[in-house]
């Protein structure tokens, strides 16, 4: 069975199926499941329970995902929870850098209506990260789209930490699952070998008698 991922949201998702591409992940490594919001983090958990289950959170709703899962809000990593440090637009955004982002901007046809946002007296002066974020959140699903764009211009050496750890567990379960289905396809082939081709294996009963 695959990994199950659990993703605050769609632009989590998103972004870790854009940097999955990048990386060379299978689609079959694993299984994102959009939480649609953290708070539903327990019931999913739940849904899940016994399957190999990873995930990632911002780092001010840590604690959510910690008490869901009864452990400290430091033994998140060890229980699969990776953590960004503001949320994962923050950490796209400082990873791509302000030219990358107003590359990825004019590409998508958003350079001019950023612009136009930023002027804004409310807007004017403040930090990119800032206006991005409130950016992305005044139109429907332009905060999935940029996340996506955002992650997919990234080269394999910039992908955020907490993002690059979680694909590094993916690709660690799936290695493993893989070995593991090699091993079982190797021993059948093993046991079917031990009986030439049309000879029958042996009955586990002795013949009846006459």
């Amino acid at each position: 069975m695959p990994a199950v991922v659990l993703l605050e949201g769609r632009s989590d998702l998103a972004a870790l199926r854009a940097v999955a591409t990048t990386v060379g992940l299978p689609a079959d490594a694993y299984r994102p499941v959009d939480m649609g919001g953290v708070t539903n983090v327990r019931r999913h958990l739940a849904s899940v329970r016994g399957e190999h289950v990873l995930g990632m959170c911002d780092a001010g709703e840590a604690h959510v995902v910690a008490r869901a899962l009864g452990v400290d809000e430091a033994e998140l990593t060890e229980h699969g929870f990776e953590v960004c440090h503001a949320d994962l637009e923050d950490e796209l955004i400082r990873a791509c850098g302000p030219d990358v982002v107003l590359t990825v901007l004019d590409r998508l046809d958003l350079a001019a209506r950023f612009a136009t946002f930023g002027n804004q007296p409310a807007w004017r002066g403040r930090a990119l990260p800032d206006r991005l974020h409130r950016f992305a959140g005044t139109v429907s699903g332009r905060k999935s789209l940029l996340a996506a764009a955002l992650a997919a211009a990234l080269e394999p050496g910039q992908i955020p930490a907490p993002l690059s750890r979680l694909l590094d567990r993916i690709a660690e379960g799936s290695a493993r699952r893989n070995r593991q289905t090699t091993r079982r396809t190797s021993a059948h082939a093993v046991s079917s070998a031990t009986t030439p081709a049309g000879i029958a294996r042996p009955s586990a009963k002795p013949p009846s008698a006459r």
